[in-house]
């Protein structure tokens, strides 16, 4: 497939995720559209788990609270945040909004369900990006590449290569999470920041 023909596919690739609303006709509450931005020309991909609320309205990924706490850890890789918005591609588990907790406690968890709906559009982003570098955010986009039910204690800070791409998980930056709050914890997050900071120098030494 050339160049073309791949941007050809891309983009029909983002009108049909756009366009989507079988987790709607399966019974799910979600909040359309997708939120999926980025090039396809990337080497990065970031996968997180589900847009939230802030995310439709902007109409773009980790945006505000969690978007802030994201771009400290990849700035503190090197990587400037309007840079990588712009050449990069960030996409997420689930690609729209699937509403409050109804305890109240943030965003809802996608269901298995949700996820096994949207997963054959992430696979095909993967398949047309061809990225060197993921890193999946949170426990649901970890579970992507790691055993199911893995703790972040075992992964965060460590990498893995699986099909010719580096895998270096991170945390969920959202303020409703508290693991990346905890003092114990900040260690293998600087670890993995140090291990993005590394293969990111690797993709784009100048």
């Amino acid at each position: 497939m050339n160049k073309k023909q791949r941007q050809e596919q891309f983009d029909a690739l983002q009108e049909r995720m756009h366009a989507c609303r079988l987790c709607r006709k399966a019974g799910f509450y979600i909040e359309p559209p997708a939120i999926a931005k980025g090039s396809l020309g990337a080497k990065i991909v970031t996968i997180g788990q589900a847009p939230g609320v802030t995310e439709v309205v902007a109409k773009r990924p980790f945006n505000a609270g969690s978007g802030t706490r994201l771009f400290k850890w990849l700035g503190e890789a090197g990587i400037d945040e309007d840079w990588f918005r712009r050449t990069q591609y960030m996409t997420a588990v689930t690609k729209c909004f699937p509403g409050k907790n109804k305890t109240g406690g943030g965003d809802r968890a996608p269901s298995p369900t949700e996820q096994a709906l949207c997963r054959p559009y992430l696979d095909e982003e993967l398949e047309l990006v061809q990225p060197k570098l993921i890193i999946p955010i949170g426990r649901l986009a970890i579970e992507v590449f790691y055993p199911r039910g893995v703790s972040l204690e075992e992964v965060v800070g460590t990498e893995i290569q699986k099909d010719g791409r580096w895998i270096v998980p991170l945390p969920h930056p959202s303020g409703a999470s508290r693991w990346h709050q905890i003092a114990e914890n900040k260690p293998l997050i600087n670890k993995a920041i140090r291990k993005i900071k590394k293969r990111y120098r690797e993709l784009y030494p100048n």
